[in-house]
């Protein structure tokens, strides 16, 4: 059923790029990310086909924040980043690095993640204290997100940022909209989604946990992360293949055959992430303070 579906997906109708206008910074983490700014005005974090842990860290990127939107927890919007030679031939400060070399950037089109506020305006936080966290507006995307942690086999412990902001859109789908100026959750950094560039499922209970475990204090039973679960559960593939679709052919340079092979296991997994939530549970017991 799933090759029928997917076969159509050979055929890319990726969004416009956006063209780099300017190098802002580079950014940490081990995938040597770049702040540029648009040439629509906006900021991206830019991750590139060359980076040292692989270009198919951008086709989890894309797929995992496409996934995301469609069970409405807030992540970044994503775009397509053109650099130009002209642009990288301005901007000597990008660049690699790989030991003691300088790796270049090569022309063309790289992932962007785009940020909700303006950097040098409104201070985004990668960490809170207990008392502030507790008070996050979207709080209960930290359950969201874990189900799809579970579900896509994230290798790495889960990301996050934080800003001040009123945004009704920005809600989860547990709670009214808040009408208050307050904090805000964004879940960042997918590229480690499929085991990274292995694009394969590891499902072990210590990965894709947030480090402060107070964010799933509401826990009380697997039904905790309803509808997260059932949104999973009954996941369209339609909304896989469109997010396939439109991955630029340089991304996957004769990867088609394996993400293919990787998005029907995806399919195949949605009714097994009730069974590893509670495996957490089993083996993390101080994750779920209060899972009776």
């Amino acid at each position: 059923m799933y090759l029928l579906i997917f076969a159509s997906a050979t055929i890319s109708i990726w969004p416009m790029p956006v063209r780099a206008r300017k190098l802002i910074r580079k950014m940490r983490g081990g995938a040597q990310a770049h702040l540029i700014e648009g040439e629509d005005g906006a900021f991206y974090v830019v991750k590139f086909t060359n980076n040292p842990q692989h270009r198919r860290i951008l086709v989890n990127e894309w797929l995992a924040c496409a996934f995301l939107r469609y069970l409405q927890i807030h992540v970044p919007e994503t775009a397509i980043i053109e650099l130009t030679q002209e642009f990288i031939q301005d901007s000597p400060e990008l660049y690699l690095s790989l030991g003691l070399r300088r790796e270049p950037i090569p022309a063309g089109l790289h992932f962007g993640s785009r940020m909700a506020v303006h950097p040098d305006r409104v201070a985004i936080y990668d960490f809170l204290p207990d008392k502030l966290l507790t008070k996050v507006e979207n709080r209960a995307d930290f359950l969201g997100i874990l189900v799809f942690d579970k579900w896509i086999g994230n290798a790495d412990s889960r990301q996050a940022v934080f800003f001040r902001a009123r945004a009704k859109t920005w809600t989860p789908l547990k709670g009214e909209a808040p009408a208050r100026v307050g904090f805000f959750a964004q879940m960042i950094d997918h590229g480690f989604a499929f085991n990274g560039s292995s694009w394969q499922f590891s499902d072990s209970p210590i990965q894709g946990l947030y480090f402060r475990t107070s964010v799933y204090d509401e826990v009380r039973s697997v039904d905790s992360f309803q509808p997260w679960l059932a949104m999973v559960e009954n996941f369209p593939a339609e909304v896989v293949d469109s997010a396939w679709r439109e991955i630029p052919s340089v991304w996957l340079q004769g990867d088609e055959e394996p993400l293919e092979q990787l998005l029907e296991t995806l399919l195949r997994r949605r009714n097994r992430v009730g069974t590893l939530l509670q495996q957490v549970q089993q083996k993390r017991t101080t994750a779920f303070a209060n899972w009776r």
